[in-house]
């Protein structure tokens, strides 16, 4: 079961397991195509995903319930009335308690390590600010607010920007044995609706943040 921490007639946030997929995988498996038909909940039809998250990152996902709240609601995030705030476990100590990461961010490819998101002064304008929550054994608890939605925004942001990748990421840091994904999780979002309460939503910090020292806060 998926659990759901918003709904109303046109939305639902979801907390989105870490692992699971949005589209289903090439090389085929489950993915969360497999739960849209039991997230209608007597709606006509099937909720759609107006955003992205990687398929590591757990928390909020918002689904949009018919075409006009997909239209109204990715508009919303073009236009920037979008607030999401992620926590990532940080693979080293981060001196600073806050700050700004600016950095423009570039796609490339090669054949030896596929694609990948790279700073680039040519790139894409990408901004990050964060705050360090916690630090215990040698690693840190980072609220990461992006200012914009680049791909992989938060994990270049933290390896080229703090210095130090995302725990367990395998494309800008290094797999780690605690655990079987990159330790990202997206943990509120509020969207901003004229004439209506905002759509808002938190997901609590996951189980799998307990074994790096970052249980429940």
């Amino acid at each position: 079961m998926i659990e759901i921490l918003y709904e109303d007639g046109e939305a639902l946030v979801i907390d989105k397991p870490g692992g699971l997929p949005i589209e289903r995988p090439r090389k085929g498996g489950a993915s969360l195509e497999d739960h849209l038909s039991a997230l209608r909940f007597g709606f006509q039809r099937s909720p759609v995903p107006v955003h992205r998250l990687d398929t590591d990152t757990s928390g909020c996902l918002l689904l949009a319930r018919n075409p006009k709240a997909l239209a109204r609601f990715s508009r919303a995030f073009e236009e920037r009335l979008v607030t999401k705030t992620y926590l990532g476990v940080v693979a080293g100590e981060v001196m600073l308690d806050e700050g700004r990461i600016e950095l423009a961010l570039s796609k490339i490819s090669s054949a030896e390590k596929g694609w990948r998101m790279i700073p680039a002064r040519k790139g894409k304008p990408s901004v990050t600010d964060w705050t360090v929550l916690r630090r215990a054994g040698g690693l840190s608890l980072v609220e990461f607010r992006p200012v914009t939605g680049r791909t992989h925004q938060i994990r270049v942001h933290a390896a080229s920007g703090l210095g130090f990748a995302l725990v367990g990421d395998p494309v800008y840091g290094k797999p780690d044995p605690r655990c079987k994904r990159t330790m990202l999780h997206a943990a509120s979002l509020v969207v901003q609706r004229a004439g209506k309460t905002p759509v808002a939503a938190a997901s609590p910090v996951p189980a799998d943040f307990a074994a790096f020292g970052f249980g429940a806060m």
